[in-house]
């Protein structure tokens, strides 16, 4: 399987975020990333921005719907949201796109930090396997993988894409 590199997907993407954020009027966004891809790729977008604005980080372990299947993993780390998320607009930026879950958590935990006055969703991939009605604003790229497939990200720097084939049990 071919994967795009972050690299090239990067610069399109900042374009895109400018653009929709100009067409809203939006000019001072709070910027949040999902641990651990969502912070990396958003740390990549604020510099291909050329911008030095705080980073907000979530990591969304205790909000998912599966987390009493799955239970708390390993490495879960305390959000941090270095500003207020009242009235805010929002760029909540994730790595991959793949059911809408994480997407979720990361709302509700947003809301329970207060009311933002938009969020705009930033990914890098989507897989186009969601479950529920979430997509992105702005995107890099699509694939469609085969039901066994997986693609991570890695990183931080350099951003890469791996892809695995899951093993049947």
């Amino acid at each position: 399987m071919n994967l795009p590199n972050p690299a090239d997907l990067l610069p399109q993407m900042a374009r895109d975020l400018q653009r929709h954020l100009a067409d809203r009027g939006i000019t001072e966004p709070r910027f949040i990333g999902i641990h651990s891809g969502g912070v990396w790729v958003a740390q990549a977008l604020l510099a291909e921005l050329g911008s030095d604005a705080p980073l907000g980080t979530l990591d969304v372990s205790f909000y998912r719907d599966d987390f009493s299947q799955n239970g708390l993993h390993p490495q879960v780390r305390p959000s941090a949201l270095p500003f207020e998320v009242e009235g805010q607009h929002l760029v909540l930026v994730d790595d991959v796109l793949m059911s809408g879950r994480t997407i979720r958590a990361a709302l509700n935990e947003l809301f329970d930090y207060g009311r933002p006055a938009s969020v705009t969703l930033v990914c890098l991939l989507d897989l186009e396997a969601g479950e529920l009605p979430i997509r992105a604003d702005v995107l890099g790229a699509t694939l469609s993988l085969a039901p066994d497939q997986r693609v991570k990200l890695i990183g931080p720097a350099p951003l890469a894409l791996e892809s695995k084939t899951l093993s049947a049990s």
